[in-house]
Parts: structure tokens; C-alpha cells; sequence
């Protein structure tokens, strides 16, 4: 079985005294979409710098594409791309000189780095735009243009730091159909978010850190399931949420809660419960329901539930 390309192994790194990591530990199979997720300070970042060999561990050790990020930092450095939460490019500058500019820094010749940048530029429809300068460029296409710029090299791996941070939808899709193509020509991506619908979409497998540790890892499906199913009910009149809400809960045994204003949902026990007695048990009670439907939990709840965190999710 081949080794996953990206592997972090008791992870620990601090700031003054605060410990971002705490032994962390991850693998990453080649060709796939890892989707790391994790509240505000959980560690996120720190990971990614640590991979990307911008920052050393304090212990542990962490291999990308089987080399040590810090003693084959070099090495590691020529296999892989990096995009954070703000675009890196110039906005002084065309697109298509951006591109250049980063060949260059790549140590790419004149002419390598002049072909790359026209590659890139007409794979992701940027050729249009490429000789305007990128102050002119929306909020996405920045955004595109700084992901294709991490890809000069062809990097075997890529770390996504919140690339969708700040994006409208369309602008957000046009990334996610970006990501799609490079791993769909082989490249790995570790992708961290806080848009929960963005790992949904685009994660093979996902990893949840809280407290600089990984605190529960799977795919989206498995991840849900571990919750179970949800139950959602909504009443005619509103007034009789509070009453309902004291029903749902005697009969689920977990705490319902209101989404969306109008709507309670509460978790359903693994022996289930037919929906004709949540009915009758509304109707006995003089509480007519307007719809009554049993779903999949959403990433969003699986990852409050995984975290223990009150504040909302973006």
C-alpha cells in the first residue's frame, strides 16, 4: 500500500504560551481532496505553515511527497503549491506579468516561465483579462489568478489556506471548479475552510481539529452518520413552537432546537420514530403541523456537535 503523500505524526507547535498544535496527527492519500476543518485558532493554519515549510515543529515530524519538511525542506518546497486566505499578486501588474514574475521567482527561465504563464492563463479563462491590471480584476478572478500562480510548477501537492474567503457564489464555484480540474490531473489538495458546503462539495476525506488536535476523520457520509438522522418539524401557528419543541424532545431524548425561525429539528434515536406518532402526539396536544420530514444531518451540524461550539458557522 503506498505511503499517503502528506503524513504528520504527533505534531506540537506553540506560540509563546499558547500551544497551537497538540500532537497532531494526519494522512493524506495521493490524488485526493483532504478538507481540514476546524473553529477560529483550532490550528488550521499553523498545520498548513508546518507542511509548507514556513514553520518548523516544535516535535513530531510531518513527510510531503516522502520527504522531511524540515531536514528536505528544498525538496519538499519543489513539489508543492500554497494559496492562503489573500491574493499574493500584484495588482500594479497585468495577469499575464504576475505569472511571469512568479516563473521567475521559481527560478523558471525567461522563456519556461513566458509559456507557463500563457498555459495557465488560457486553462483557467484567464486570457482575456491577462493584459489588464489585476486592480481592475474582481474579488474571484484575483482569487483564480493567485491559485494558478501557486500551480507554475506543477506542484504534486497543493495546501488551500480559506482560498473562497470573502467570494461571492459564483466566484466560489469558479474556484471549486478549478480545484476539480487539478485533481482530476493528479494533484493532491489539503484544503482547509470554514464554509462547511465547500468540503461537502469537494472533500474526499475530512479531518475536524479542535484544540490543535484531530478530534474526528472521515468522508462527508461518514461524518453524518455519526450523528444519525434528523427530524424537522414545522407548526401552522409559530406560537406553538415552545410546546412542540417540549414534545419532540420527550420522544427523540435529545434536545430539539429551532433552525431557520420557524423550523424545530432534533435528532432522531437510533430505534427511529414513525412519523404518524410524532402527528398524533402534536395533534393530541392541539399543535397542527405544517410539514413534518426526517433528513441527513448537514456538515454544519456534525461539526458544532464534533466541536461543542455555540457561534454560528460561515
Amino acid at each position: 500500500m503506498a505511503e499517503p503523500i502528506v503524513i504528520a505524526e504527533g505534531l506540537h507547535k506553540s506560540f509563546g504560551g499558547t500551544q497551537a498544535l497538540r500532537g497532531l496527527d494526519l494522512a493524506v492519500p495521493e490524488g485526493s481532496v483532504c478538507g481540514v476543518l476546524g473553529p477560529n485558532g483550532a490550528g488550521k493554519t499553523t498545520a498548513v505553515r508546518i507542511f509548507a515549510t514556513l514553520s518548523d515543529p516544535d516535535s513530531g515530524r510531518a513527510r510531503v511527497a516522502g520527504y522531511d519538511v524540515v531536514r528536505d525542506a528544498g525538496d519538499v518546497r519543489e513539489r508543492i503549491g500554497l494559496a492562503g486566505q489573500y491574493a499574493a499578486v500584484d495588482e500594479k501588474l497585468t495577469g499575464r506579468s504576475n505569472l511571469r514574475m512568479f516563473g521567475r521567482l521559481y527560478h523558471l527561465p525567461r522563456r519556461e516561465a513566458h509559456r507557463r504563464a500563457d498555459e495557465l492563463l488560457d486553462r483557467f479563462d484567464l486570457t482575456d483579462a491577462a493584459d489588464r491590471p489585476v486592480s481592475g480584476y474582481s474579488g474571484g478572478m484575483r482569487r483564480r489568478l493567485d491559485l494558478i500562480a501557486s500551480l507554475i510548477l506543477r506542484p504534486q501537492v497543493l495546501f488551500l489556506d480559506e482560498p473562497t474567503t470573502g467570494l461571492d457564489p459564483r466566484s466560489r464555484n469558479e474556484i471549486w471548479d478549478t480545484i476539480r480540474e487539478l485533481v482530476a490531473d493528479g494533484t493532491t489538495v489539503l484544503l482547509t475552510t470554514q464554509y462547511l458546503d465547500e468540503a461537502d462539495h469537494l472533500a474526499d476525506d475530512i479531518v475536524v481539529i479542535d484544540h490543535g488536535k484531530v478530534i474526528a476523520t472521515g468522508t462527508p457520509d461518514e461524518l453524518k452518520a455519526t450523528i444519525g438522522n434528523r427530524l424537522d418539524v414545522t407548526t401552522e401557528d409559530p406560537a406553538a413552537l415552545p410546546v412542540a419543541a417540549t414534545i419532540l424532545s420527550n420522544l427523540a431524548g435529545a434536545e430539539a432546537t429551532t433552525s431557520e425561525g420557524d423550523r424545530l429539528s432534533v435528532a432522531l434515536p437510533p430505534t427511529g420514530l414513525r412519523l404518524a406518532d410524532i402527528v398524533r402526539e402534536l395533534d393530541q396536544a392541539g399543535i397542527a403541523a405544517a410539514d413534518v420530514s426526517v433528513r441527513r444531518p448537514t456538515l454544519d451540524e456534525v461539526f458544532l456537535r464534533l466541536t461543542d461550539r455555540k457561534e454560528a458557522v460561515r
